[in-house]
């Protein structure tokens, strides 16, 4: 495998490059008759798309997506449905300085190690450009879901030092598309766009963390050993580009706890006291809520002077060009409900196999 795929019964395959034609995918397995909402569709696109905020990237792109198979008369049909969405504002000269240049802590050298060419017109595949395909999937997912009445809500908790100190259950999370960082605290949601834009004007870049919270996912989904539903969660969180974390539940603040403290005691319906857990024991859904944070590092090109090293192994100063994020998480947020919604649809496919 080309490592181009993702998933089981429900398999997204995508492909297209930054600067190339377009981006766009294949997915299998998506349910014949299901009525599609190419409003919702767009919708989820439009939240991931570049220029749309002073904090974001300024390219310009209408991101309209074009259905190329798989759907007829306003619903799926149950064979491969192919997806397109056209490539319209590259700047490709902006990236001509770095040909022969690999930007530190990017993809660039070891793309061009691999495979021994490397398509360096803004990272080429890869390039944050590829999770067009894993948005349009997730909205698919989302909408067979939706049915089922499960949710997926995610929100920027940390940008930098400035974090979210507020359990999910105190917050209000679909107030977090009210503002253009998608923290669901108001307050804290000035002040980290206002350090976005200050580290903007230095230059610089930096890091962030993104919360989700799946709601009414049923008992049963999740394969034992190998294909536990969290390690699936993991997979496709670190498969986005710049993460570089993942935990779910109680995660590394368990290692403080005594099993007594840490356990989940249950009530007469099954149902947990608490949850620790994070809504998976054993690698399988026990019916609580899932919850989990995921950690993006600092975007790697930086619109200031820093050391780098050329084809030939010479060390080398360069300085970024074109349009850049100076903090990924806002536009992230849709890419990590998409990638929740691609794994538990996989799983609750699966689960249906053994009923």
């Amino acid at each position: 495998m080309a490592g181009n795929s993702i998933g089981s019964l429900f398999r997204l395959t995508s492909f297209g490059e930054s600067h190339g034609a377009g981006v766009g995918g294949i997915i299998d397995g998506m349910p014949p008759g299901v009525s599609v909402d190419i409003d919702f569709i767009q919708h989820e696109l439009d939240r991931r798309k570049p220029g749309q905020s002073t904090i974001t990237t300024q390219r310009k792109e209408g991101d309209r997506l074009e259905i190329l198979s798989g759907v007829f008369e306003g619903k799926t049909t149950g064979t491969p449905l192919a997806f397109l969405i056209h490539n319209e504002n590259q700047k490709s000269k902006d990236y001509a300085h770095i040909k022969e240049t690999y930007r530190p802590s990017h993809a660039d050298y070891t793309y061009d190690k691999k495979y021994g060419i490397r398509d360096y017109r803004g990272g080429g595949r890869s390039s944050a450009r590829e999770t067009i395909a894993r948005v349009v999937a997730g909205a698919f997912a989302k909408i067979y879901l939706r049915d089922f009445g499960i949710s997926f809500n995610a929100y920027v908790s940390q940008i930098g030092k400035l974090k979210l100190d507020k359990d999910y259950k105190q917050l209000n999370l679909s107030s977090a598309e009210e503002n253009i960082v998608r923290c669901p605290d108001p307050k804290l949601a000035e002040k980290m766009e206002d350090y976005v834009k200050q580290i903007r004007k230095e230059g610089d870049t930096v890091g962030g963390a993104i919360n989700c919270v799946i709601k009414s996912v049923p008992v049963g989904l999740g394969e034992p050993v190998f294909d536990k539903l969290h390690a699936d969660l993991a997979k496709a969180m670190l498969g986005i580009n710049a993460v570089k974390g993942f935990e779910y539940g109680s995660g590394f603040n368990a290692v403080e706890m005594r099993g007594s403290e840490h356990n989940d005691l249950f009530n007469e319906d099954f149902s947990t006291q608490t949850n620790n857990s994070g809504g998976v024991q054993g690698g399988i859904s026990n019916g609580e809520d899932i919850y989990f944070k995921v950690a993006f590092k600092p975007v790697a090109t930086l619109m200031q002077k820093q050391s780098a090293v050329d084809s030939k192994g010479s060390i080398v100063e360069m300085e970024g060009k074109g349009r850049h994020d100076p903090c990924v998480v806002p536009r992230a947020v849709v890419i990590v409900e998409a990638m929740a919604a691609l794994t538990i649809m996989d799983h609750y496919l699966r689960a249906k196999t053994y009923r």
